[in-house]
């Protein structure tokens, strides 16, 4: 999964545009929708996920409301079993106790979420783990993308550690500026971050540029493969050492 778009559960006329995109749609119940509207969107949400949106070619997945709030709870009664969720403002593993074994991708928002981030990404449900980057900062006093970089590296070491897939960036809030998205995607994936969400259409073809396997290293796998093959030990064309720890790398570039 390299690309997700957020779409507001308010916005039902969205649903099926933003699945046509290709992406992972997440539809929000969050912070998307005002107060007033999240019984309407829910109901909305409820609706498609359990028809058309079953019934479509790409990953949904629902972000619901915080642990602990009426409105949480609201939406797993709504919310078909199967659907995976997306949770923002987890801290702990314990917040994670009422949706009963559900699938779930986790967003860490706070600075005790994030001294928590293994554990968390460890317990039994859990797909993904991803940051809540306007929270943290907020909470945090951070500022510009280099305040980012150390929390990024923390929670990719998390999740591998844990053995999920390395996570997506949060979504990069300035629409318009796609040279500032893709610089920025650009350190992400040299964190070890793979994809991100976007809360636009037109971010999407940024982000899978920022993060398709570049032709260079499409060709380093493939010498790689052909010089060692499973594993020992080989020189490749430019008089460089590769052993088995490329192979592994090399078969996931090549795996996307």
């Amino acid at each position: 999964m390299i690309a997700a778009l957020y779409v507001p559960g308010s916005r039902p006329g969205r649903f099926a545009k933003a699945a046509a995109t290709g992406a992972t749609v997440i539809l929000d119940l969050e912070d998307a929708v005002a107060p007033q509207d999240k019984a309407q969107a829910r109901a909305h949400v409820a609706a498609w996920s359990a028809g058309a949106g079953a019934a479509a070619s790409v990953p949904l997945q629902v972000r619901v409301n915080a642990p602990g709030t009426a409105d949480l709870a609201a939406d797993l009664e709504a919310l078909a079993p199967e659907i995976e969720l997306r949770v923002p403002k987890v801290e702990s593993p314990e917040d994670l106790v009422e949706f009963g074994g559900r699938q779930v991708h986790v967003l860490v928002e706070t600075a005790l979420g994030v001294e928590r981030l293994f554990e968390i990404a460890s317990t039994p449900g859990v797909r993904s783990i991803g940051l809540g980057e306007a929270d943290l900062a907020a909470e945090l006093g951070l500022e510009g993308e280099d305040a980012f970089g150390w929390i990024r590296a923390r929670t990719v070491i998390a999740a591998r550690a844990a053995g999920l897939p390395a996570p997506m960036m949060a979504a990069y809030p300035a629409i318009a500026d796609r040279d500032g998205l893709a610089e920025s995607c650009a350190r992400g994936r040299r964190l070890g971050m793979r994809g991100r969400t976007a809360i636009h259409p037109t971010q999407l073809p940024v982000i899978r540029s920022a993060f398709a396997p570049r032709a260079d290293e499409l060709a380093w796998a493939h010498q790689v493969l052909d010089t060692i093959g499973e594993g020992g030990v080989g020189v490749l064309l430019d008089g460089s050492m590769v052993d088995g720890a490329m192979v592994r790398r090399a078969r996931a570039i090549l795996d996307g």
